[in-house]
């Protein structure tokens, strides 16, 4: 216990309960430490009542004193025993107790932690309309705890393991044994244990060190908050990363058509579905070459605008002192400071500022003949299709991309724009998220996987795993639906066909 005392003694939240037991008509000095407020205190004194109360002294057992108060004295269900300092102190650090007992070398880990966390609420960063209302929080065991909820089977795998030489941060990586690719989790362990910092503060943290491309704007790895899209992830053979101390958890590999799904999507019929990946697409689209789109066609190609169109253009540009790349970079860049204002500002005034903002320097701009009414519009769809973007890292690399497409557009025109898209459509090409092309199931194709890219079939029809993860179990159980045209009646159907037929007989 001096050990502890000259390591943490300084520390106001170390707290130590010195008491006496008796084993075998002897009595033994104790010592309980513990951190305040890390562990309960109901747990702490329910330990406490049970150890000063003793045993039966009539038994004579040969064990040897731990042994005999872990077994007889301590009636709690999480108990280890440590046989070295820096196990005891790990165990102490992680909020949990050790027990101290006077003569034995091995001290008793008690499983007491309790530190405050908030209650499992919806996702703040991905809404649905239809679908689950729970999302992860920052305890890692209610995280799992979420994930064996929703996945009842003795194949989903659980490993832990610590990083952050200070914080020794717990990371928990899943998979589903029998379905994913044992390449894939022996990828994942090699990443993890090649991380070697002093601290671990989240998942955003560490997938910088674990991402395969570190300076491409595109993300590699998918984070969600929602548990039912990690389990979505768990059963197509990806691995899912948890991290304690944040709500989002990491699938791997990730690759660029994840980016644009949501689990509603999985939720709703097909049809709708699939119209509501092509709004997304399409917006994308508008978010990543609009601006530039119309820079190049004002400037070096305006006999591509239809004549009436041009007309209405020049009249609403006439008296702005600046080129098109001035007027839409700088109104872009306006756009960004107020977009970044607004997510730092309180909530009570955020959405007052965004309002105001876009109105009212939108409009003097207009009156004072900075930037023309045609210029605004663009910007404003730009922005707009950066919101339909479901994932928020996704969104914020396109709006990247967006300003060096607007000067290869005010430099060579449409030339310039189709040769950024040329090479971000090389790099997206050559990008890979732990050994998997990031543009499959497109490149390479893959006729299965095209049933869940920007058109969802039906969930009935998508029979088959993601070909590129390279799962051991590649079938999915088949869920053919019942019913429909060519599919027998079902009982009740047959018995109410029969009373028809009965009816008809009866008036013959």
């Amino acid at each position: 216990m001096a050990i502890f005392e000259d390591a943490l003694g300084g520390n106001v939240d170390l707290l130590i309960r010195r008491f006496v037991i008796q084993v075998r008509k002897s009595k033994i000095s104790c010592g309980l430490v513990y951190l305040d407020g890390a562990s309960s205190k109901s747990d702490l004194n329910d330990i406490l009542r049970a150890l000063m109360i003793g045993m039966d002294t009539s038994i004579q057992s040969k064990d040897s004193v731990v042994n005999i108060v872990v077994s007889q004295c301590i009636p709690y269900a999480d108990v280890a025993i440590k046989d070295t300092a820096v196990g005891a102190a790990n165990w102490l650090l992680s909020g949990n107790s050790v027990l101290f007992l006077d003569g034995v070398a091995s001290a008793i880990g008690l499983s007491t932690q309790a530190f405050k966390e908030r209650s499992v609420e919806q996702p703040q960063t991905e809404q649905v309309i239809q679908g689950s209302r729970e999302g992860f929080i920052e305890s890692i065991g209610t995280n799992v705890s979420l994930l064996r909820k929703r996945m009842r089977s003795s194949n989903l795998h659980i490993e832990l393991i610590q990083l952050g030489e200070e914080t020794a941060t717990n990371v928990v990586y899943c998979y589903m044994k029998g379905i994913v690719n044992p390449d894939l989790v022996d990828e994942v362990q090699r990443r993890l244990q090649g991380v070697k910092t002093d601290a671990i503060y989240g998942a955003g943290y560490l997938e910088q060190f674990i991402e395969d491309n570190h300076y491409s704007p595109f993300p590699q790895i998918q984070n969600t908050e929602r548990p039912d899209k990690a389990i979505a992830a768990l059963l197509e053979g990806r691995v899912v990363i948890i991290v304690d101390g944040t709500p989002f958890s990491l699938i791997v590999p990730a690759v660029f058509s994840q980016f644009y799904q949501t689990t509603e999507d999985y939720d709703t019929r097909f049809l709708m579905a699939s119209m509501i990946r092509v709004i997304r697409v399409v917006a994308l689209l508008f978010s990543l070459i609009f601006p530039s789109l119309y820079v190049s066609l004002i400037s070096f190609n305006p006999e591509m605008i239809p004549t009436k169109f041009a007309v209405a253009v020049a009249g609403g540009r006439a008296g702005v002192p600046f080129p098109a790349i001035a007027e839409i970079f700088g109104l872009e860049l306006i756009m960004e400071i107020l977009r970044e204002a607004t997510i730092r500002l309180p909530q009570q005034i955020g959405g007052a500022l965004s309002i105001v903002g876009v109105l009212v320097i939108g409009q003097a701009a207009v009156q004072a003949g900075f930037v023309s009414p045609i210029t605004v519009v663009i910007v404003a769809l730009t922005t707009i299709g950066s919101f339909a973007t479901p994932a928020y890292n996704a969104a914020i690399a396109l709006r990247m991309l967006r300003f060096p497409l607007m000067i290869l557009a005010g430099m060579f025109g449409l030339y310039g724009v189709m040769a950024g898209l040329i090479l971000i459509t090389n790099h997206l090409n050559a990008l890979e998220s732990f050994g998997v092309p990031y543009l499959s199931p497109v490149v390479p194709t893959s006729a299965s996987g095209l049933k869940d890219t920007v058109v969802r079939m039906p969930v009935w029809s998508m029979k088959k795993r993601p070909q590129q993860l390279h799962t051991q179990d590649t079938t999915r159980v088949d869920p053919a639906p019942q019913g429909g045209h060519g599919r027998p009646l079902s009982p009740i159907r047959d018995k109410s066909e029969q009373q028809r037929n009965l009816r008809r007989n009866r008036q013959r």
